[in-house]
């Protein structure tokens, strides 16, 4: 969707008013609308594992960005994301986080992310 909008806008606007539209849009003080920034980095983190697992591209999030967004997992988060966890406690192996209760699911903690996020592993990564 972005490239096919930048393409739009490249196509309609003059190199000049481009540079206008990026320039009055810099300092825009928009925040997120909910969860503030930990959603906001939950929303790319998220989606950059949907579109790089699924192309098996091996990407490593920063830890210090995977403990934001696992700070954000929460029953709420489930049910919104329809992540149905029953009785497992989902448990990083590759950093200190665990949450929920019953059955370890040890897996790193970007897998643990995506399942708690209502997204299921690749087959490959499902055997335990």
């Amino acid at each position: 969707m972005t490239d096919r909008l930048a393409r739009r806008d490249a196509a309609a606007l003059t190199p000049h008013e481009l540079v206008a539209a990026l320039r009055d849009n810099a300092h825009h003080p928009g925040k997120p609308p909910v969860g503030g920034p930990p959603a906001a980095l939950g929303h790319d983190v998220i989606h950059g594992l949907d579109i790089t697992v699924a192309l098996g591209l091996g990407r490593q999030v920063p830890q210090e960005r995977l403990r934001i967004v696992l700070d954000t997992v929460a029953p709420r988060t489930l049910r919104f994301f329809e992540a149905d966890l029953g009785d497992v406690e989902l448990r990083a192996t590759d950093l200190e986080w665990s949450y929920g209760r019953g059955t370890q699911v040890p897996r790193p903690a970007q897998e643990l992310l995506l399942l708690a996020y209502g997204r299921k592993l690749p087959a490959a990564r499902t055997d335990g």
